[in-house]
């Protein structure tokens, strides 16, 4: 079997293996004979860390968002490429904008190697099969005003970096999400994000720390995005889908504050309407 292009490509130095903050030991040893409330003090100590992570990377974040804009604005999409927990994540964020922003599924699309059983899981070796990141992207038909995202909190998964150095290399935006620093993936994407923060509490489990970093940088990114797409009215969320009684018992309210309406009447035209924006 043929080495992955990610391996034949990497420069000797790297090959090396880069030295990862996310694989070094965790500051807190003895985890076993620690009380629960130890263990959740420590947990949140170090979780408190990743908010500033996120600060300190968001210039970073702002300049991927500024080039995506007027690209989703002509159309294009954006698409998440990530492995296991990271990949989840992306397909997770991908998965909550229709129903919060009335947006089609389309536009931001979660691709997770292994595919959808991944989800649930363990793919054994998927993220190894460097090739098969492109080879996903291709099914959905990329054009040059699409942008891909790649996830890894290593900046290694070969899946990830294959599919980041095929997208620019065929002209597609791209950038990425890790938590080392100067990593393959970051050297391959035109804007790297790093949220560098530190050893996991338990050693190498980037579900924890890495994976909230993650999950707090979609969120911005999205909802940035969605905001800037003119999803959003004030600060409500005036598109969502009324898919369940909480949320045509929010539209109902909103328009109730925006037409000066009693519950029922605004209820009704919301109910006509199917959303808040058509009824305004």
């Amino acid at each position: 079997m043929c080495k992955p292009t990610f391996f034949v490509s990497l420069h000797r130095k790297e090959l090396k293996m880069m030295e990862k903050i996310t694989e070094q030991p965790s500051r807190y040893d003895h985890l076993e004979q620690m009380s629960v409330a130890e263990l959740l003090q420590h947990i949140n100590d170090e979780d408190v860390l990743v908010a500033e992570a996120v600060r300190r990377a968001l210039s970073q974040i702002r300049v991927l968002v500024e080039a995506i804009e007027p690209r989703m604005k002509r159309g294009g999409r954006l698409f998440y490429v990530g492995a296991g927990t990271s990949g989840r994540l992306g397909v997770l964020d991908a998965s909550e904008l229709p129903p919060t922003f009335g947006v089609p599924d389309t536009w931001v699309v979660g691709i997770i190697a292994g595919g959808d059983k991944a989800l649930r899981h363990a793919v054994e070796h998927a993220e190894d099969v460097a090739e098969q990141g492109w080879d996903d992207l291709l099914a959905f038909h990329p054009t040059k005003d699409d942008t891909v995202l790649g996830i890894a909190a290593s900046g290694t998964t070969p899946y990830v970096v294959e599919a980041i150095r095929q997208a620019r290399l065929n002209g597609l935006l791209t950038g990425c999400i890790t938590s080392n620093p100067d990593t393959p993936l970051a050297q391959e994407a035109e804007y790297p994000i790093e949220t560098i923060v530190g050893p996991e509490f338990v050693t190498g489990s980037s579900r924890m720390k890495s994976g909230t970093a993650q999950k707090m940088v979609l969120n911005m990114i999205s909802t940035t995005l969605m905001i800037r797409m003119g999803r959003v009215q004030g600060n409500r969320m005036v598109n969502m889908q009324l898919t369940n009684d909480k949320l045509i018992d929010r539209g109902t309210r909103m328009l109730q504050e925006f037409l000066g309406l009693g519950y029922n009447e605004a209820r009704d035209r919301l109910l006509e309407s199917g959303s808040v924006t058509d009824a305004l």
